[in-house]
């Protein structure tokens, strides 16, 4: 890095900085969960160093804090360091913080060059190769739900909505008021302010079915990017609710009697010599490759919901009659489908992916979403006949439990091949060592009912 290093900033940074002194830049990476982490550092030292160094053991560590035996067998866990170089097109402003700081995604690799393979970022951006050597450029678009709720600083008891403006707790069942909306308007009010200064665009917030759950939906663009405004959103909006005395919660079901809060994400895939939409022909009809590519999900998604469904409270939203997919079936514009069509015109063709919850790591979900789709469009996949009516009247068939989902996991060979073979293994270490880590603790539900009754 050189001293002018501020004429590579991306123009929203550059507007943030303007006449104003520049003090600090947060290197950041996510880890497995999606946790940014990395190093803070003075402006002045961010302009001399070229890369920094975190060691690769960062991606072995559970969201409890603890470890999996993941190190690589051959080595042996030596706690090697990896090379994090910054990325400055992901350069872009912290506006909660007291002073005038930058945030910057660094990408990871070993010491002999090589993208470290369990670096969920370098996951996706491999998938997205494979896609580019076949001609095509995936384009992805996503839905973030969350929940605005009041602190809770026990553990041991439950999660509340909110307190709105009115002075009154956030209601549920209100999809779509504004009246809703208007009830978070301060929070609002920050998210749109802070998402303005990193130049992040918004195509809409909306009140969702549950009490104090919103949704934000991106544009559709590049998924590498996408993934990285939506490592940024997270604390972006975690940082506006604190502002106001309540929490954000990306958790897929915090609060029991509400619907689960997803991670839609939207697909479509351009060819890159033509520019056109692969899933529409030159009269605009569905193509061979829109079949395949739900086909693909389909065939692929019941092993990859171990990454889409990341922890055991993942599972609590699939539930039937609860606004989350409980099957594979697809159809068009029917959202109890786990495979949607939107409407659309043929330009804009894409399918929708209902299963990934908002919990997941933005770079992993994308990623095993679109590996799905791209084994369908490999292997030729043909989906089963369009699902019309209900899907919640079927039968289930996605895993329930975190244990299942990580058993098919282990068993996609073909799925490990487009994700990196290392980062399947490296990832089941490390969610089957949190698995463990619940089945240890006794909750109070086995307390209450089996403690004096069997």
């Amino acid at each position: 890095m050189t001293e002018d290093w501020t004429g590579q900033l991306p123009q929203p940074a550059t507007a943030y900085l303007e006449g104003r002194r520049l003090d600090e830049v947060e290197c950041v990476i996510a880890d497995l969960p999606g946790i940014a982490r990395g190093k803070a550092v003075p402006a002045s030292k961010f302009a001399r160093q070229d890369y920094f160094h975190l060691p690769e053991s960062i991606f072995y560590q559970t969201i409890t804090g603890d470890w999996g035996e993941a190190a690589d067998e051959n080595v042996g866990f030596i706690e090697r360091d990896m090379i994090l170089r910054p990325d400055m097109s992901t350069a872009t402003a912290a506006p909660w913080t007291a002073d005038w700081t930058l945030q910057v995604i660094h990408d990871a690799f070993d010491r002999k060059g090589e993208p470290v393979p369990a670096a969920p970022r370098n996951v996706l951006k491999r998938v997205v190769e494979l896609y580019r050597k076949q001609g095509w450029e995936p384009v992805v678009a996503p839905e973030m739900e969350f929940f605005l709720v009041a602190r809770n600083v026990d553990p041991a008891k439950d999660i509340k909505p909110m307190m709105g403006r009115s002075g009154r707790p956030a209601a549920a069942r209100q999809a779509y008021s504004m009246t809703a909306v208007d009830e978070f308007g301060p929070v609002i009010d920050d998210i749109y302010d802070f998402a303005e200064a990193q130049g992040f665009e918004i195509d809409g917030i909306t009140q969702e079915g549950g009490a104090g759950q919103l949704e934000i939906n991106l544009q559709h663009g590049d998924p590498v990017k996408l993934a990285d405004e939506i490592f940024y959103f997270k604390r972006l909006i975690r940082e506006a609710a604190l502002r106001h005395d309540c929490f954000a919660t990306f958790m897929a079901k915090p609060i029991a009697d509400e619907p689960g809060s997803a991670m839609h994400i939207h697909h479509s895939v351009m060819d890159i010599e033509t520019g056109r939409n692969i899933f529409s022909g030159p009269a605009g009809g569905e193509t061979d490759a829109f079949f395949h590519f739900i086909g693909g999900l389909q065939t692929y998604l019941p092993a990859a919901i171990a990454v889409l469904a990341p922890y055991v409270n993942s599972y609590r939203r699939y539930v039937r009659d609860s606004a989350a997919p409980i099957n594979l079936e697809w159809g068009r514009d029917n959202r109890t489908t786990g495979i949607r069509i939107p409407i659309s015109g043929p330009s804009a063709r894409r399918v929708e992916n209902r299963l990934a919850g908002m919990d997941c790591n933005p770079y992993l979900g994308i990623a095993a979403s679109l590996a799905c789709g791209y084994l369908g469009l490999m292997e030729e996949l043909r989906p089963s006949k369009q699902f019309r009516g209900d899907a919640y009247e079927g039968e289930g068939d996605i895993p329930r439990v975190l244990g299942q989902a990580l058993d098919l996991f282990d068993e996609a060979t073909k799925l490990h091949e487009v994700l990196g073979p290392e980062f399947a293994r490296v990832y089941s270490i490390v969610k089957r060592t949190e698995y463990e880590e619940f089945l240890a603790v006794i909750s109070p539900w086995e307390r209450e009912h089996l403690l004096l009754n069997v």
